[in-house]
């Protein structure tokens, strides 16, 4: 049986993670109380191929704790399971709970404000979140943009190699939340500076050849070249379905651009499933 738990912060898209894998025809069930998983993955083992529950901080705090055990118990079994967690900016779920008015299901006795109900369920969480094998910063995703995350990482994953991800992005519009390693390249040479190369990006020949000519670069592509191949096997053997590297300067247009494209081309021989996407520039994923 192919068993997807679907976990995060409320208003992070966990609902429509779950329809999308309804969609492919996964047993779907939303808000499963943690302590019922053994006995309905045993009971349904060899009748269901595919199973799809939703376990998040609606269930009892014991059992969030009991969470990591609980997995270890199905892995015994025989019982192959993929945690995918979903989050996004404490901002935008505020944002998302007051333009539909829905109550946050930790501030339903009165006694937490909404940020409040928002940093607590994170610390609830945080033993799932340490297990995803996949883990989704929704911030900037629309449920289209989700659901097709889903049907392409998550629907069809034991047919699949690990991807290995390389995002540039901007510091000055947050953090990935997704990024499982994380490089800060604004120490390099800036060609934002040089008003001839301010509005092209790192797609562009005249930024990569300003960049490439810098020492510095080519020893910042050396040196996260060198980490990733050191440590990308021990994260695929953890369990990890998709490794995203996060490559980061001021604004997501120039350095980190250039830096994921020459990474995304180093690792191609080397890995079966490489992707680069640029978070911050309108041509998105390629």
């Amino acid at each position: 049986m192919q068993l997807v738990i679907i976990s995060g912060r409320s208003g992070s898209g966990k609902s429509a993670a779950l329809h999308a894998l309804e969609d492919l025809g996964y047993y779907a069930i939303d808000n499963l109380p943690a302590s019922l998983l053994m006995p309905l993955a045993q009971q349904h083992q060899h009748q269901l191929s595919r199973l799809a529950v939703s376990i998040d901080a609606r269930n009892l705090p014991s059992d969030l704790a009991a969470f990591p055990d609980l997995l270890q118990e199905l892995a015994l079994t025989g019982i192959q399971w993929h945690l995918v967690y979903l989050n996004a900016s404490a901002k935008t779920l505020m944002e998302r709970f007051s333009a539909t008015r829905r109550r946050h299901p930790l501030t339903r006795d009165g006694q937490l404000s909404l940020f409040e109900a928002i940093e607590e369920e994170q610390r609830l969480l945080d033993p799932l979140a340490s297990l995803a094998s996949t883990t989704f910063d929704t911030t900037r995703l629309s449920v289209h943009e989700l659901r097709s995350c889903i049907t392409q990482q998550v629907g069809s994953t034991k047919q699949q190699p690990t991807t290995l991800l390389f995002q540039s992005f901007g510091f000055k519009r947050g953090v990935p939340l997704d990024a499982d390693l994380l490089f800060d390249v604004r120490c390099l040479p800036n060609p934002y500076w040089d008003v001839n190369l301010r509005e092209l990006t790192g797609l562009d020949a005249r930024v990569q050849q300003f960049l490439a000519a810098q020492e510095a670069t080519q020893a910042m592509q050396a040196s996260i070249r060198t980490f990733v191949e050191t440590w990308l096997q021990p994260y695929i053997d953890s369990n990890r379905s998709y490794i995203t590297v996060g490559i980061g300067c001021t604004g997501g247009q120039h350095r980190s651009v250039y830096l994921a494209e020459q990474l995304g081309r180093d690792f191609a021989p080397l890995h079966a499933d490489v992707k680069v996407r640029h978070r911050d520039l309108s041509s998105g994923p390629h």
